[in-house]
């Protein structure tokens, strides 16, 4: 790997780790209060459940961004699974804030719920251009489809 290459690869992960560093630290003050206040469904994991899946999933996020960037063949379907990536980042991004700051569960499910149609769409796009890209954002999907299903249990458990 070249130094470019590496260095691309460390700007990828700091770019998503990043995105979940600052949507944590809006979180973490809202655990023991707020979110503690809330009956939530059932099949909710425990809280420290949370960090731990989502670190991983913004390093599988990060070296997908920089196989598409970095390996992908260049064209309209790299660039579309780069645009829809960010655009799922942003989602991803806005989510804890409406969530936990705003205290706003329906917003938020509207949020997630294009944040999966998002994911499906980058997964859909990088496969055409980079296969192991597409494949590294499928726990992701698959995370945040069970987490769409704990926002609106939420919803439905807390009128």
């Amino acid at each position: 790997m070249t130094s470019r290459s590496i260095l691309r690869l460390i700007l990828c992960l700091a770019l998503c780790l990043g995105v979940g560093a600052v949507t944590g630290s809006v979180t973490a003050s809202q655990i023991p209060t707020w979110y503690a206040g809330l009956v939530r469904p059932s099949w909710t994991p425990p809280n420290w459940t949370f960090p731990v899946v989502w670190t991983a999933l913004y390093i599988l996020m990060g070296i997908s961004l920089w196989l598409l960037w970095e390996r992908a063949i260049p064209g309209a379907a790299r660039r579309w699974a780069i645009i829809l990536f960010f655009v799922q980042l942003a989602l991803n991004g806005a989510w804890s804030p409406v969530f936990f700051s705003l205290h706003a569960t329906r917003p938020t499910l509207a949020i997630i719920v294009s944040m999966v149609i998002a994911i499906a769409l980058v997964i859909a796009t990088a496969w055409r251009v980079q296969r192991t890209a597409a494949w590294l954002m499928v726990p992701y999907l698959l995370w945040v489809s069970y987490a769409t299903s704990l926002n609106a249990g939420i919803i439905a458990l807390n009128p």
